[in-house]
């Protein structure tokens, strides 16, 4: 690895000159043209009735694969431009452009749809054990199921048009909103201005003071912006409920669990011993207290350190220790990570203008990653890297793969960035020789289990009910605090003193419209990963070459079929969760060990 990392990354290499860039505008006009035609031929194009028939789309799929494919390098260019400086304006106009063909394509895709319903059983019974299209029988039938539950392919296909300036126009309002973002901070007696993603830094700050002070102004900003937040919420919602009534869905989850292809029974399965588990998070909450001096948490003191890391880690030494904690688990993922940081794919510096939050986005066509934090040196920083390069490598897997088996869902991506965290906090926690930094660095890994069993648990509740109340009428900001407010108190099991009421509004994951109820998937991947950490320590080495093809079918199998295959076990029952959530458990049994003379 390079002796000296770059804080930026490298977009010049994708296409050159940024959001002016000849390249990428000759790219989206030559995507726009293949688009048309895969659309009109589809259009055209009837269900076949023999299986001679069905050879006539071997070369609409081919076509219909690589269009998928570039408009999805298109997508992860512009958001990163629209990322690294939220004033870049032509980025906006890009996005919208990039929007309109990827609904385009979606179109393409719900006739597509239509004719693999309209098939005849026998027919497509053949079809899917022809040579040239049985790698793809899985995402072809999962497609044609898929079809029988939606609205005829012209209502689809209209839905979807009006889909661009309507629900996806709300979700890049809120990115509006977002760049203007400006909150005051008092920097050794001067007022600095720190944007959204700065500001939430401090909110992390090892200062109580610090982080009060900040919260404050976190919570005042986001109420002057919350009507803003409150009409794009509630069109968001809106237009999700609409569509769902008009094709006959019941369930608002119904969406969400088929995109991360799981059930019912496992995500209720996973709630429950989470739920039946949380007492011992809650004495972690009551300890923590305690060494804080204060009689209960508040919000700002959930993810307060406690011990000390010695100074601030610098991105080098950051990336060195994720590379060599990586290389133990296998020689393949610190290869990976080792190119990553070598060619420029990480954006990290700490500057105003940045969007706020971490993400990790690949180049379907330059099979290339790219991450996204802004990093400033905390051990928290340190994760996020570990956890986003554990994304880039999950798609890195995935791209010896035909490019429709590469759509792995929100649930089994986050697994692997969670498993790729813990494998580092782990192995610092256990290197460590000075107390306090051992007592850092393992409440590091609890507040990930706090985030997962009880933030994230909040925003679940907070969105179930949210949703309900919609389905009557607009919901005010004042009724959406409260809302918020009422599912931190039960998730959290009354441990803290205050609460974020205006969490909905500053947290961009209720605004994403690519996928509906962006947190369960996060508590999913958190609790499989540790599943899988768990049964990497009783395997050993031999669990790498396990955990690569694991990640490799998780764009051709449900969660359920994913465990039983690798790991032969029933997600819908308690017993794997169980095993998981021990794991978590002996962390905090640890925690309270080693406090036990703060108190």
């Amino acid at each position: 690895m390079k002796s000296k990392l770059s804080l930026t990354w490298n977009l010049e290499s994708v296409f050159p000159g940024g959001s002016s860039s000849k390249d990428l505008n000759d790219f989206l006009g030559k995507l726009e043209e293949d688009v048309k035609q895969i659309r009109t031929y589809i259009m055209g194009t009837a269900a076949p009735s023999d299986i001679e028939g069905t050879k006539a789309f071997d070369g609409f799929i081919a076509a219909y694969a690589s269009c998928v494919e570039r408009a999805s390098e298109a997508s992860s260019f512009v958001s990163c431009l629209g990322a690294q400086d939220q004033q870049d304006k032509k980025a906006v106009q890009l996005s919208g452009k990039v929007t309109n063909l990827q609904a385009q394509i979606k179109s393409v895709s719900a006739e597509f749809e239509h004719l693999l319903r309209s098939t005849d059983d026998g027919v497509w019974k053949q079809w899917m054990e022809r040579e040239e299209v049985r790698e793809l029988s899985f995402v072809l039938s999962e497609s044609r199921e898929h079809a029988r539950e939606k609205l005829s392919p012209e209502l689809e296909s209209l839905a979807l048009d009006l889909a661009v300036d309507g629900y996806h126009g709300w979700g890049e309002f809120y990115d509006t909103i977002v760049s203007h973002v400006q909150i005051p901070f008092d920097d050794n007696g001067a007022t600095v201005m720190l944007s959204a993603g700065q500001a939430a830094n401090k909110l992390h700050d090892p200062s109580r003071a610090t982080r009060e002070a900040m919260f404050d102004k976190w919570e005042e900003t986001w109420t002057k912006a919350e009507d803003y937040c409150a009409d794009t919420l509630n069109h968001l919602a809106g237009f999700r409920l609409k569509l769902y009534d008009r094709r006959g869905w019941d369930g608002i989850l119904k969406e969400p669990l088929t995109i991360n292809r799981m059930s019912q029974q496992t995500l209720d399965a996973m709630w429950n011993v989470i739920i039946d588990n949380k007492p011992v998070f809650v004495k972690y909450l009551e300890r923590k207290a305690q060494i804080l001096g204060v009689e209960k948490l508040s919000w700002a003191d959930v993810e307060a350190p406690i011990g000390t890391v010695s100074g601030k880690i610098t991105y080098q030494e950051a990336a060195e220790e994720i590379v060599k904690q990586f290389r133990t688990f296998s020689p393949k993922l610190a290869e990976f990570t080792e190119m990553a940081f070598d060619n420029e794919w990480i954006e990290a510096e700490d500057r105003p203008g940045k969007r706020p939050g971490g993400f990790c986005t690949s180049l379907s066509v330059s099979k290339e990653t790219r991450i996204f934090m802004t990093y400033a040196g905390t051990a928290s920083n340190v994760s996020t890297l570990a956890h986003e390069l554990g994304h880039g490598y999950h798609q890195h897997l995935m791209n010896e793969l035909h490019v429709l088996n590469q759509d792995y869902a929100m649930n089994v991506a986050e697994t692997a960035s969670t498993f790729a965290e813990m494998i580092v906090a782990d192995a610092l926690v256990k290197a460590a020789i000075d107390p306090q930094e051992k007592l850092a660095l393992l409440e590091e890994k609890i507040q990930n289990s706090i985030a997962f069993f009880m933030n994230i648990h909040s925003r679940f509740l907070f969105e179930t009910r949210f949703y309900d109340l919609r389905k009557n009428g607009l919901v005010s900001a004042h009724e959406l605090s409260k809302l918020m407010e009422e599912a931190q108190e039960e998730a959290f099991c009354g441990a803290l003193s205050s609460y974020h009421p205006h969490f909905w509004a500053a947290k961009l994951h209720f605004y994403i419209t690519d996928v509906p109820f962006y947190n369960f998937p996060y508590t999913f991947g958190y609790m499989f990963s540790t599943g899988l950490y768990v049964r990497a320590q009783q395997e050993g080495a031999s669990f790498a070459e396990k955990y690569d093809l694991l990640l490799q079918d998780t764009g051709v199998m449900t969660v359920e079929e994913l465990a039983s295959k690798h790991l032969a076990v029933d997600l819908t029952g308690p017993e794997f969760w169980q095993s998981a959530i021990d794991l978590c458990v002996a962390d905090v049994n640890e925690f309270m060990e080693m406090t036990e003379h703060l108190v």
